[in-house]
């Protein structure tokens, strides 16, 4: 029996190991083409059930400015991104691979109501 306990005690330790080594640090650099100021920028993982805070704290995006958002201690390169301009208007990406792509935001991707 101690056997056994012991071995699913390594067991248990290994799985959490490889759990804490699967984190990664990521970025994604976001340039606002909008025409607009975005106040509000949140980015959350592609699995999360609702937004994460506001990434821009007290800062906006300009237009044409391009702003770099660390993502620190992720399972995933997979995220949704939602902008919020001046205006109150949003504009929502999902499933956006951030190992492999920026994001450019243009009046084109404004979310319809």
């Amino acid at each position: 029996m101690r056997i056994i306990i012991a071995r699913l005690t390594l067991l248990c330790l290994f799985f959490l190991a490889a759990s804490a080594q699967a984190q990664q640090d990521y970025y994604i650099d976001v340039t606002n083409n909008t025409g607009y100021t975005i106040f509000y920028l949140n980015v959350s993982p592609g699995d999360a059930q609702s937004w994460e805070e506001d990434v821009l704290g007290d800062e906006v995006i300009m237009t044409g400015d391009t702003v770099r958002v660390d993502l620190t201690g992720y399972n995933s390169p997979i995220f949704d991104v939602r902008a919020i301009d001046e205006d109150g208007d949003s504009y929502t990406f999902f499933g956006i691979n951030v190992a492999e792509q920026d994001l450019v935001i243009t009046l084109a991707d404004l979310d319809v109501e």
